[in-house]
């Protein structure tokens, strides 16, 4: 874990205890059978040009409030949100649910725990 702000730990333990997770594993299976959901992808931009899920959109945390009912109209699609290591996505997912979206969740470990399991990433040309 990185030496990440108590504050910030506070926000991101109190997201998680209205947004549910799903561990890389479970993400890559759900792609894996083509199940019906969205993978969202909240960090910078430079983030995901580096590197990203494929199969995922890219909605930074910082305009997801403003530009997600353009993407995702439906706000009983299953939205998965993603980060780098499963703390931004918590608070956009939290953010997304007071928002009226009804499934959303967090994928935890985030693109460093994908990275790490030397699942497929793409990079944006």
């Amino acid at each position: 874990m990185k030496n990440h702000n108590q504050g910030f730990l506070g926000l991101v333990q109190k997201a998680l205890e209205v947004i549910p997770e799903y561990d890389v594993h479970q993400v890559k299976h759900k792609i894996d059978q083509s199940d019906n959901f969205v993978l969202v992808d909240v960090r910078e931009d430079r983030e995901w040009v580096q590197g990203n899920i494929p199969s995922s959109i890219h909605i930074g945390k910082g305009v997801i409030e403003r530009d997600v009912a353009n993407l995702i109209p439906d706000q009983e699609t299953e939205v998965v949100l993603y980060c780098q290591g499963g703390y931004r996505s918590a608070l956009a997912g939290e953010s997304l649910k007071e928002m009226g979206y009804s499934n959303v969740l967090s994928m935890s470990g985030g693109f460093s725990d994908w990275v790490n399991n030397k699942f497929p990433i793409q990079q944006e040309s």
